[in-house]
């Protein structure tokens, strides 16, 4: 028997035609089937027009959206794909890693770098490899499937802007990849036991302060004050730097109760507030999490999970933050199941 599987159509290039201004998302879900007629082949289709948008124009309100709409149908369908736009791609799928939780059912996003009614497209190849991927037995959890890559939702990033090959898995292997149509799964998923569970709520109240030479202090108490989450993007392995470091500790000391992580600009291999002076100061002024090796998106979209969730004390949160969600962190002892 054929698997059932919902496509959610959000917009996004894959979804565009040309307009006046540039490409825009205008075509349906109907239509975007109408361009694999294949895909009946491998899966029994039904569409949801959930959204139309360029993805530059998501927002912590459409993943909860997005988020809703599955779990009203989570018992009616065997697995989802979810077409949606490249630039805010791989935030998306993080959100839906710690929204969507313990799934056994394959949550699979997926877009293009061109337009499905063009010629040469890579729309074409990605939407067919996700109804592929989303009605194997053994897929589950949330996953981005592009250029024939299986990527863990919390370990993708978006590192070309307009080549094929746009996404990359950041320091963990793709779960799996598909050539000519064949799953080639390198990643043994661990069976979920239990129901699955949904988290509808997002605090979006989050800043990400990015680091660079010369950064002045002046901006700090503004941001202090308004956010409930300071992120600071640092250089290399991280630190603060002399330049702010006196007013960032003061302030850190009369917020207590604000969420301050300590990220790094570099892609790969992650921070260690260990190595540096800079680093070591923190570590004596500061109370922070340290986003070790997880991906920017899947710090920004694991604190407004986070926060929205649980009323916690600096403890508790540290323990959630460094629980393993969907791979998303391998220095966590604690590992959870997709």
């Amino acid at each position: 028997m054929k698997k059932k599987i919902l496509l959610i159509a959000t917009g996004g290039t894959i979804a565009s035609k040309t307009s006046e201004n540039g490409l825009k998302p205008q075509i349906t879900p109907e239509e975007l089937l109408s361009f694999i007629p294949q895909a009946k082949e491998i899966c029994e289709i039904s569409v949801l027009p959930l959204l139309n948008l360029d993805s530059s124009n998501m927002e912590p309100r459409h993943w909860k959206k997005m988020v809703a709409a599955i779990r009203e149908r989570y018992d009616a369908y065997d697995g989802f794909v979810i077409a949606h736009g490249t630039d805010t791609m791989a935030y998306t799928a993080a959100a839906l890693s710690y929204m969507i939780q313990n799934t056994g059912k394959p949550v699979v996003i997926t877009g293009a770098q061109k337009p499905i009614n063009l010629e040469i497209t890579d729309a074409k190849s990605n939407l067919l490899d996700s109804f592929r991927y989303a009605s194997d037995d053994a897929s589950q959890g949330v996953v981005i499937v592009f250029d024939g890559k299986v990527i863990a939702g919390t370990r993708a990033k978006k590192v070309r802007s307009k080549s094929y090959n746009a996404f990359s898995s950041i320091d963990y292997p793709c779960l799996a990849v598909i050539q000519d149509g064949v799953i080639m799964r390198y990643i043994p998923m661990l069976p979920c036991e239990g129901e699955a569970r949904f988290y509808e709520e997002l605090d979006g109240n989050v800043f990400l302060i990015k680091l660079i030479p010369g950064i002045r202090p002046e901006i700090l108490r503004s941001i202090f004050e308004a956010y409930d989450c300071i992120i600071v993007e640092s250089f290399g392995v991280g630190g603060i730097p002399r330049s702010i470091a006196e007013e960032f500790y003061r302030l850190c000391r009369q917020y207590p109760e604000k969420l301050v992580v300590m990220a790094t600009q570099v892609a790969h291999e992650g921070s260690d507030m260990t190595v540096y002076e800079v680093g070591h100061d923190m570590k004596r002024y500061c109370r922070f999490l340290e986003s070790y090796d997880m991906t920017l998106e899947s710090v920004i979209a694991k604190v407004m999970w986070l926060l929205g969730n649980f009323d916690l004390t600096q403890t508790e949160a540290e323990e959630i933050f460094y629980r393993s969600i969907n791979y998303d962190i391998m220095f966590g002892k604690n590992r959870a199941c997709p």
